[in-house]
């Protein structure tokens, strides 16, 4: 290993698992497999290294949701195909351990890709929203912002209580019970396909 890959790659997984103040450049170094003269070959810091890392793991959640966006079905049954999709919950968001940790939130830098891609998401699920109230799958009355925010806070905060749990079960019932809030704005005339609950994380 060595490749400025390899190195995105490592920093990725202990941002995850130990946040930023524990991805030292020496345990990025040593899950590399590589000397401090090559870390430095590819980036000049810590700092810089982390946000190539934070802006991969962005990337890859943005790109794994639109395909579970764009998808088939009602704006309904792809925001659920969002939901169910597989995740390593008791590990957590990647995304939204990354809003929590305070050393990430305090340098501009850092904070402006997780800001962004929560903000992406927010966005992308009141489209959906919007959509099936136009299509007359959601009633009129539903404000399609508020229930996106609604949905990406459940989103979120599953997954804590799934890792305090140690168990996927939270997680699993958070999403039947928002998808069943969502089921109670259907209109008498839309037609929801419901999706198997995904096995226990």
């Amino acid at each position: 290993m060595g490749t400025a890959e390899d190195l995105i790659a490592c920093t990725r997984e202990l941002l995850w698992e130990r946040g930023y103040v524990g991805t030292s450049p020496k345990a990025i170094q040593q899950r590399a497999g590589v000397g401090q003269g090559s870390m430095y070959h590819h980036f000049t810091g810590k700092p810089d290294l982390a946000l190539a890392a934070i802006t991969r793991t962005v990337q890859e959640m943005r790109a794994a949701a639109e395909a579970r966006f764009t998808g088939p079905g009602t704006p309904v049954e792809r925001v659920a195909a969002y939901l169910r999709g597989e995740r390593e919950v008791l590990k957590g968001c990647p995304v939204g351990r990354l809003s929590q940790d305070a050393d990430v939130m305090a340098d501009p830098a850092l904070r402006a890709p997780v800001v962004d891609a929560l903000a992406w998401l927010r966005g992308r699920l009141a489209e959906l929203l919007a959509e099936g109230r136009e299509r007359g799958e959601l009633r009129s009355g539903l404000d399609p912002e508020a229930t996106a925010d609604t949905i990406t806070a459940v989103l979120q905060g599953s997954c804590a209580l799934a890792r305090a749990a140690g168990s996927g079960e939270p997680f699993a019932d958070a999403v039947d019970g928002i998808l069943a809030v969502l089921a109670k704005t259907a209109t008498a005339t839309a037609t929801a396909t419901a999706q198997p609950r995904p096995a226990e994380a």
